[in-house]
């Protein structure tokens, strides 16, 4: 879980995903498509990512990805931030946390 918090709070906005993941690709293009610039760790493609996996599933999210992490707080899978895009909170906290400057 250590490991997980440290590499969550390196960059603004931190994606764990799995390179063959359909929803992880859609939440990675929306960020793309909003001009972030998110640090993604594959973690099918990373030496201990299943450890990885298990400290995500420990946290809290279900399913482990994609998990999105913004100013190195949790904020979940696919679902919630959709729910975040579609009532307009996303790109505030985006703002807040420094990954937007528009």
């Amino acid at each position: 879980m250590d490991r997980v918090t440290k590499l969550a709070s390196e960059r603004s906005v931190v994606i764990f995903s799995k390179s063959s993941c359909c929803m992880c690709h859609t939440i990675k293009t929306l960020f793309s498509d909003f001009g972030v610039n998110p640090t993604v760790h594959e973690l099918d493609e990373m030496p201990r990512g299943r450890d990885i996996e298990q400290a995500l599933l420990r946290l809290g999210c279900n399913p482990s990805v994609p998990a999105v992490f913004i100013g190195g707080e949790l904020v979940g899978g696919a679902n919630e931030v959709m729910s975040l895009h579609l009532n307009r909170s996303l790109i505030p906290m985006l703002r807040r946390a420094g990954a937007l400057w528009v």
